[in-house]
């Protein structure tokens, strides 16, 4: 059972830490002004910076709630229950970003509709299969073709000849 307090502290702690590591990378692109105008790290750094802010502040304000003895933060935010639901989203989620790395997206993506329409949804083979195919479609030709944006392509993409 996780208590508010932990729950608080623990997404203030991972935003913080996602606000830094943007300011970072921002800092390799430069944040300064050259003659064109504002360097490519500039948006980012401070958009990071403010996240960072932001996360630390949340952090001050639950740390000093706790020292103040506010009741509200030792309530159960998570119990075995709702653990089982988060991680029933969470982990297929998780399962999805490690596929599109090692598979490519599209062959994520129709593993991913599979897994989540038949076995968490209950919808039938046919429908999941034909709902995740047209997506993987679909987005093949909005994003290879149309924008011309491309994503993650795995072993078996080349064999299709995408």
């Amino acid at each position: 059972m996780i208590t508010r307090f932990w729950a608080e502290s623990a997404t203030a702690v991972a935003t913080m830490v996602f606000g830094l590591v943007i300011v970072k990378g921002a800092l390799e692109f430069g944040i300064g002004w050259d003659s064109s105008g504002p360097q490519p790290g500039a948006f980012p750094f401070y958009t990071g910076l403010l996240v960072a802010l932001a996360s630390l502040g949340t952090l001050a304000i639950t740390i000093g709630k706790r020292f103040a003895g506010s009741g509200g933060l030792q309530e159960i935010s998570l119990d075995g229950e709702q653990f089982r639901r988060v991680a029933a989203f969470f982990l297929p989620l998780l399962g999805f970003v490690l596929l599109s790395v090692t598979l490519g997206m599209y062959v994520a993506t129709i593993l991913y509709l599979v897994f989540a329409m038949r076995f968490q949804g209950g919808y039938g083979w046919l429908p999941s299969l034909a709902t995740a195919i047209g997506a993987a479609a679909f987005f093949y030709l909005a994003l290879e073709k149309f924008f011309q944006i491309g994503l993650l392509k795995g072993p078996l993409e080349p064999l299709l000849g995408l």
